[in-house]
């Protein structure tokens, strides 16, 4: 595993938020997910694809700003800072938001099995 290859990932990671497509998200969430939402609330796998399919969270932009990844042996670290425009719950927001995300090789596959959000004030 590389950077690059974990640059690859993260990008297919944020084409399926922008398109909410539940089954790319499916193949490169952990079953195992610990993810956490701006106000503290955690999510698992079932939760973050179900605010997709039901169009709870709406992404219409998401655009990297920088981003730094650690490599593990067969795990990554990425923070990357983000622009982002959408819509939660039908409420829009806009803004500067800051992604952690641990990228694990399960031995098939790198998938995300943790990760935390929050806007950067």
């Amino acid at each position: 595993m590389t950077k690059s290859d974990v640059e690859q990932l993260e990008e297919r990671l944020r084409q399926a938020m922008l398109a909410s497509d539940v089954d790319e998200l499916d193949r490169l969430l952990s079953d195992r997910l610990m993810f956490v939402t701006p106000d503290g609330a955690m999510l698992g796998k079932e939760g973050d694809l179900g605010a997709h399919r039901s169009g709870m969270i709406r992404v219409s932009a998401l655009t990297p700003r920088e981003r730094h990844i650690e490599l593990f042996g067969m795990t990554a670290v990425v923070n990357v800072e983000m622009e982002m425009v959408g819509s939660f719950a039908g409420a829009p927001f806009a803004g500067r938001f800051r992604y952690t995300r641990v990228w694990h090789h399960d031995g098939a596959q790198m998938k995300v099995v943790a990760g935390h959000v929050c806007a950067i004030k």
